[in-house]
């Protein structure tokens, strides 16, 4: 059914075996593993970095390109999520917000 030559087998079971053993690196150890401090500082930034780098392209950029005009619903729905946050911290409340101001520019005005 499958064609497998030799290598490609090896190349398989040796990355299955490297993922086993790093994965599995930190049960090795009878004793507890605690990161420096300032590894744990830094952790507690990573979501919010990680949504930045996912969620600021999607609203300052159109085809890879930056947008290049202001009439975009995408940032006024930005702005009202972010006020909406900041005002109230409710996630569900950001998100009726900005979807609230951004249908009626994209579907009723065509931004």
């Amino acid at each position: 059914m499958f064609d497998v030559d030799g290598w490609t087998l090896l190349t398989i079971l040796a990355m299955g075996v490297i993922t086993v053993v790093t994965r599995g690196f930190f049960f090795l150890s009878d004793k507890d593993w605690t990161l420096p401090h300032w590894a744990q500082r830094g952790l507690q930034y990573a979501p919010i970095a990680a949504l930045s780098a996912v969620v600021l392209p999607e609203i300052v950029m159109s085809d890879g390109l930056l947008i290049q005009t202001w009439m975009d619903a995408r940032l006024f729905a930005a702005a009202v999520g972010l006020a909406w946050f900041y005002r109230r911290r409710g996630v569900l409340g950001t998100i009726v917000a900005g979807m609230t101001v951004y249908l009626p520019l994209h579907l009723g005005l065509g931004w």
